[in-house]
């Protein structure tokens, strides 16, 4: 976790720096000089993240240079790739982003498609077959 909270953490600053540069170059020129200060925010709450994951969690075998390929063996985590719900919810976004181009009314249709695959995701493995 070291590498990745380096990097985030590095980025912070060089988005603030930018961010700064870009409001002088621009005369203060309020969309992009927001956006890089919501990128340096943004870059710095992952870095922090995975900074505070870094304290919690032993050493990886990515951490240790002289590590060998088989050390990463293993169980990596729980997916589910017969899941069905994130095309659900994927369709719910569409909609609701198509709702820019038609109408805002289908935002609602797209945030009730988009609020059932989300709750249908969240809880695949809390009920039915699948229950933990």
């Amino acid at each position: 976790m070291k590498v990745e909270y380096r990097l985030f953490a590095w980025m912070t600053p060089f988005f603030l720096l930018v961010a700064g540069v870009y409001a002088y170059f621009s005369k203060g020129e309020a969309v992009g000089t927001g956006a890089l200060l919501l990128t340096a925010g943004l870059v710095g709450m992952i870095g922090f993240y995975l900074g505070a994951l870094g304290k919690r969690i032993d050493a990886r075998p990515e951490d240790d240079p002289l590590a060998e390929v088989e050390d990463g063996a293993g169980d990596l985590g729980t997916f589910s790739p017969w899941s069905w719900w994130p095309l659900i919810l994927a369709a719910g976004a569409a909609i609701s982003f198509a709702a820019l181009a038609i109408g805002w009314w289908l935002l609602i249709i797209g945030a009730a498609v988009g609020t059932i695959g989300l709750i249908g995701w969240v809880f695949e493995y809390s009920r039915g077959v699948h229950a933990h």
